[in-house]
């Protein structure tokens, strides 16, 4: 049973009670419930909440505030003009793939002689490197432009010169002391930059290369450079920004609008079959596709991009590009479900390697870690990036996984292994890794994400130091996994209009995230496994509404609630649409014991506690158990473990006994008794998840064991015994 570190609600308020969001609500038609949650995000105004709805407080900047812009400008058109070749050099991700396939696609237009390179990630791995220069100066290249990638490449930069390559990098990563002696530099993390927004991604900062270009190229001003870029790759340069986590504000949030709406009609026939194969199901991309809602930020982030990403982590990213590049429609089509397949293979992977993460974890102790690092001599390391992002989700700390794949050979201390990090707000993951720059070989990446290199034989000093830092940055105490709520809903705040209206505050992403939703008190009336077991389907319901939620991520056996349960749970609303016709749906962030009930069960615990303690005023057939007690409780537990139960809250194991035995017999104290003397006899095997929960075990056995052995027992008739 995996212990997952509960997660701290922080409700901004109980109900819809937000002083601000009567006005709002009035002047711009909107609903109650919508204006408190505009007015809960800053904008608790009436001109605010209008400017943020209508994205009017948002401008694109002028790409020539990037340092060294005109003098890329420069260069490249001069290669246009002199039929020089020009190499797009880019990541194997998705910001990378689509930065690399937008200045592909714009040079190719204004007819330059061009072509790409992006490195292996098994063989090469991330970054620009010597090797690559050879290949690429052996395809007669005199110019390089990077895509997402170059701004710590010094060393490399040097020798591209020295073969005679000129290079203009365009990168957003965070910035070293020395930036590489290159004909440009353009990235919004540099630190003499006067450029006013830092949060672009990769293909974000390629988008405002082409605008600037475009204004060169065509002699026009820069508003229609702008217009033309827009019209024009737009599409790309938002699934690229989503993809790799921007915050959705300042010019991100007109990119990715502007995009998601570019999208639906893109003329890219290698896009338009990715979205229709993701639509309408594989293979049938080529076919005219049944109309369904507009794209949103949600379906380019978990469906789109992970396919797309996917070739880059287990095959090769040139098949996503080359799918984007495509002037044919079955070509199109065909990488399109090249990326399906390469990526239910991903999907497989990963699921395996969190398997297997998760059972070290709990086997090891290590949930209670203020940082868990992790390591495999078999893992992919492909994939070791998302299954971080699961083990930090999971237990609501910084995490890292490394891969020493090819290298099986323990005492090889100099064997190099890849990995790749996950952080929580409150420690900033490349400045943790500095802390270790000592021990790694390389590393890099953002504030919340993060990939290295190190040998094996600083692994275990690389551990100790790691969870030494995450200390550090939370004071000692352990990391709060928080989960931020708009507001409790009641059920008749549920519709579909709700879910719909919510459309308006789009497109979401950090710093405007999917709202968050809360309700109480509700009862868990039925659970479904789904997905092959990995995902459920749960039935809720309360004064009289039903509601179908899904909670993905979540096995049967993990799942510690059970039918009948009155429940707490945090959810978003969004809309479903399954033939034809649309609904609300519930998709579950959070859900757990109601407070109410675990009030109630924290009064039991008390009591238990104070009998332990020989303190409780009760007498002995309140507080013993009797052998009936004993068989009544051992049989419910061997009946639910053939169902496949493997865990108990003791207050749902109690109603459900007194329930079916319909007696009073067995109260709290009595079956929190009658557990510990089971896991002191070993005739169950108890694990404790916690004082109010447990994880059990029963090994069929044709022996009897005496209650009679138990010290518990004992002990406990001689604090209480009969009169």
């Amino acid at each position: 049973m995996i212990k997952k570190r509960e997660k701290k609600w922080n409700v901004k308020c109980v109900s819809f009670d937000n002083p601000c969001a009567d006005e709002i609500s009035y002047e711009l038609g909107i609903s109650k419930k919508l204006a408190t949650i505009v007015a809960n995000r800053g904008y608790d105004t009436v001109e605010k909440a209008r400017a943020f709805i209508g994205k009017s407080q948002e401008i694109l900047h002028d790409p020539f505030l990037l340092n060294d812009m005109d003098r890329a400008v420069e260069r490249i058109e001069r290669a246009i003009k002199a039929k020089e070749r020009i190499t797009v050099y880019g990541d194997y991700d998705v910001d990378g793939v689509t930065s690399v396939s937008i200045i592909y696609l714009y040079l190719e237009k204004a007819g330059g002689i061009v072509d790409y390179y992006i490195p292996c990630r098994k063989g090469e791995g991330y970054g620009v490197s010597c090797e690559a220069i050879d290949k690429i100066k052996a395809r007669g290249t005199g110019l390089i432009i990077t895509v997402d990638t170059g701004v710590t490449a010094v060393e490399e930069a040097k020798y591209a010169r020295s073969l005679g390559i000129d290079m203009v990098i365009t990168d957003h990563h965070e910035c070293t002391d020395e930036l590489p002696n290159a004909v440009a530099v353009i990235n919004p993390k540099r630190r003499d930059t006067s450029y006013p927004f830092p949060h672009l991604a990769g293909v974000g900062v390629a988008f405002k290369l082409l605008c600037a270009l475009d204004k060169q190229l065509n002699n026009c001003e820069l508003i229609d450079a702008v217009r033309n870029v827009a019209n024009g790759y737009s599409d790309l340069t938002a699934i690229g920004t989503i993809a790799d986590v921007m915050p959705v504000v300042d010019e991100n949030r007109i990119l990715i609008s502007h995009g998601l709406s570019r999208a639906e009609k893109t003329d890219k026939i290698g896009l338009a079959a990715l979205i229709a194969n993701c639509r309408n199901g594989e293979g049938k991309a080529i076919n005219k596709a049944k109309q369904k809602k507009k794209l949103s930020s949600g379906f380019i982030g978990f469906t789109l991009a992970p396919r797309i990403n996917a070739a880059g982590r287990i095959s090769s990213a040139s098949i996503a590009v080359n799918m984007f590049l495509a002037k044919d429609a079955a070509v199109a089509n065909d990488y399109s479900l090249q990326l399906c397949e390469i990526n239910r293979e991903r999907q497989a992977t990963e699921n395996r390697i969190a398997d297997e993460a998760y059972e070290y974890v709990e086997k090891n102790g290590l949930a209670e870690n203020s940082a868990i690092v992790l390591h495999d001599n078999g893992w992919h390391h492909g994939v070791i990036g998302i299954v971080a992002s699961k083990v930090t989700e999971r237990y609501g700390v910084p995490s890292i996984l490394i891969s020493f794949e090819g290298n099986d050979d323990e005492n090889d201390g100099e064997a190099i292994g890849k990995g790749s990090g996950r952080s929580i707000s409150g420690m900033n993951l490349v400045n943790a890794l500095n802390s270790c720059a000592d021990l790694l070989e390389k590393f890099g990446g953002h504030e919340l994400a993060a990939g290295l290199s190190i040998k094996r034989k600083n692994l275990e000093k690389f551990k100790r130091r790691m969870n030494e830092y995450a200390k550090s940055c939370f004071d000692g105490s352990e990391p709060e996994n928080t989960l931020d709520i708009e507001c409790e809903l009641e059920p008749s705040d549920i519709s579909l209009n709700f879910a719909e209206e919510l459309c308006i505050l789009e497109p979401y992403g950090v710093s405007n995230p999917t709202p968050v939703f809360a309700m109480r008190n509700a009862i868990v009336s039925d659970i479904t496994p789904v997905g092959m077991n990995r995902h459920l389907k749960l039935s809720i319901s309360k004064d009289g509404y039903t509601f179908t939620a899904m909670l993905f991520s979540t096995t049967p056996k993990e799942f510690a609630l059970s039918v009948g349960d009155e429940v707490d749970f945090a959810f978003n609303l969004d809309v479903n649409e399954f033939n034809g016709v649309a609904n609300a749906q519930i998709c579950l962030k959070d859900i757990r014991p109601s407070e109410r009930n675990t009030h109630f069960e924290r009064v039991n615990e008390e009591l238990y506690k104070s009998v332990k303690n020989g303190e409780a005023d009760l007498g002995h057939n309140y507080i013993v158990p009797t052998r009936e007690d004993f068989a009544l409780v051992y049989n419910h537990l061997l009946n639910s473990a053939r169902m496949g139960k493997e865990s108990y809250r003791y207050s749902r194991l109690l109603t459900e006994i007194v329930k079916q035995s319909r007696s009073s017999a067995i109260n709290y104290v009595k079956l929190k008794y009658i557990i510990k003397v089971f896991r002191e006899l070993n005739i169950v095997t108890i694990e404790e998840l916690d004082e109010l929960t447990f994880a059990y075990h029963i090994a069929f056995t044709k022996n009897k064991t005496s209650l009679d052995k138990s010290s518990i027992l004992k002990k406990l008739k001689s604090m209480y015994p009969k009169k």
